[in-house]
């Protein structure tokens, strides 16, 4: 396994290369039986219902969802009413072995980027749980990744993020905003049709027992 690489930001995390095409193809065929059991959709901003340029579903016992109405999670699909599916084993093996935290992931974002979506510069602030991290799996075609701090003014790094590499957000990047500027079209054959699929996972609920927050999260 590629060892991690780190940034000045504390806490974030690059595995390039972590998952290997064996396993990026094996991935790929559960998120295909995930997306059957719970289809893709195109979310819409607060307020405005403006859509989103990414197409997404979730799995997990809690799923991420947006419309007019706001933000939030929720145990059930937006448009068919059913749970989401379960976070399949192969997520939360790498949860447990990169995220160094003592409780599961209880959502998985499914994010499907065609050639023209993005993703702005945001925070992931909707969950309890600070102290938990953020863990991202790249499948499909490069992006173009942007992170910066946790102010919207702070100065921003980009960087590439191909077909199995691996990210966390922990510590003082846990809350830093970050994005997705481009897609790198024909940059991998995972997807038969091109495109990427982001995986994020994520700890929502505090456990009963719950470790302090860092001192900089309170």
């Amino acid at each position: 396994m590629t060892e991690p690489r780190t940034t000045p930001l504390e806490g974030f995390r690059l595995v390039p290369g972590r998952l290997d095409r064996a396993a990026q193809e094996t991935l790929r065929d559960a998120i295909r039986a995930v997306v059957a059991a719970a289809p893709l959709y195109r979310p819409t901003m607060p307020r405005t219902g403006k859509p989103f340029s990414v197409r997404m579903t979730n799995c997990g016992s809690l799923g991420w969802v947006s419309d007019q109405t706001g933000y939030r999670y929720q145990p059930t699909h937006p448009l068919t009413g059913e749970p989401w599916p379960p976070i399949p084993p192969m997520l939360l093996d790498l949860w447990r072995e990169l995220g160094d935290y003592p409780e599961p992931p209880e959502a998985c974002l499914v994010n499907f980027y065609e050639p023209d979506a993005r993703m702005g510069l945001h925070q992931d602030v909707d969950e309890e749980d600070f102290a938990a991290p953020v863990l991202s799996v790249s499948l499909g075609d490069t992006c173009l990744f942007r992170i910066g701090g946790p102010k919207r003014g702070d100065p921003t790094r980009s960087l590439r993020l191909a077909s199995g590499d691996v990210v966390l957000l922990g510590g003082a990047a846990r809350l830093a905003f970050h994005g997705v500027d481009r897609i790198y079209p024909a940059t991998s054959t995972l997807l038969s049709q091109g495109g990427r699929i982001n995986l994020t996972l994520r700890r929502v609920l505090k456990p009963v027992d719950a470790i302090p927050a860092p001192e900089f999260l309170r």
